[in-house]
């Protein structure tokens, strides 16, 4: 007997896209053969995203070597080759599209020993080559705790490094079952020593069955590894056969939450029921400019 999907509330339905504007960044993404998050993992903020001509691109896929099963990212399949094309796809597409700021993901390649750290690395080289006026922002897996594997991402130099904590340490092995919350805020702890100039980012997902006041502990966690940015976002089972949402959270809990991310110190909290680790990422800009981190010279690449 299948169990039906939870009907969504009203707050959390998206008006249909401008779908010409969609159908142009679709076209750019398929004749460059990129993916992105947007698509691979079923969010829900694609047509907003794509009408603004805006996308988060993953690299290194589409295929996960875990199977997290709160998301949408095929892990069956069997992962490819690196190509060492994609960069320069990816920059190219950055470039089409005139990207302000652009986002980084990639799957999970526990298969490399570097855990794909140094495609990061050729992907922030060739956007910085071909659009150097361009902020980058890239959302990295936990590598597996290889330190120097995360110092190699660094040394390239993206304006902010984001990994997400996703839920609360005791969902964890329900949730994140190959991840471990203690790496996720070393990860954190170490990019904030390794490259202070860095915006570091972290996001979560709420409505797994976690207590409000477990969200409020992790988010002290992670303001006491110094994160500048948290995001909060409901989670959406992709499918039937996804985790269940065990609630839709009010909008009202997660401005509470805002309100109390704001009072720990994080210079951007970004809370609401749509909010995913990548949406409106680019509202970093401003943020920059009112907190500057100058890069220094003698850590240039």
């Amino acid at each position: 007997m299948k169990v039906k999907m939870a009907v969504k509330p009203d707050w959390l339905r998206v008006k249909a896209p401008q779908w010409e504007r969609v159908g142009n960044v679709k076209d750019t993404l398929r004749d460059l053969g990129l993916n992105t998050v947007c698509e691979e993992a079923s969010c829900p903020n694609i047509g907003e995203c794509f009408n603004q001509g805006t996308a988060t691109f993953l690299i290194m896929g589409p295929a996960c070597t875990r199977a997290c099963p709160y998301c949408d990212i095929d892990f069956e399949k069997k992962p490819k080759s690196l190509d060492p094309t994609e960069p320069d796809r990816l920059a190219e597409a950055v470039r089409r599209m005139g990207l302000k700021h652009v986002v980084v993901t990639s799957v999970n390649r526990d298969d490399l020993p570097d855990g794909g750290a140094s495609q990061f690395g050729r992907c922030i080289d060739r956007i910085k080559a071909v659009m150097p006026q361009t902020t980058i922002e890239v959302l990295i897996p936990d590598l597996c705790g290889n330190w120097d594997a995360l110092a190699e991402i660094l040394s390239a130099q993206p304006h902010v490094l984001n990994h997400n904590t996703e839920t609360v340490p005791r969902l964890y092995k329900r949730t994140r079952p190959q991840g471990e919350y203690s790496r996720t805020l070393e990860l954190l702890q170490r990019t904030r020593a390794i490259a202070p100039w860095v915006y570091t980012k972290s996001g979560m997902m709420v409505g797994l069955g976690e207590e409000p006041s477990e969200v409020v502990s992790v988010m002290q966690d992670l303001r006491a590894v110094d994160c500048d940015i948290i995001t909060i976002g409901q989670y959406l089972q992709p499918s039937q056969k996804h985790l269940n949402v065990q609630e839709f959270v009010r909008p009202e809990q997660f401005e509470q939450w805002r309100l109390a991310g704001e009072a720990m110190g994080f210079l951007q909290v970004v809370a609401s029921p749509l909010t995913r680790s990548s949406y409106h990422a680019e509202q970093v800009q401003a943020l920059m400019q009112l907190y500057p981190r100058p890069i220094p010279h003698n850590e240039v690449r």
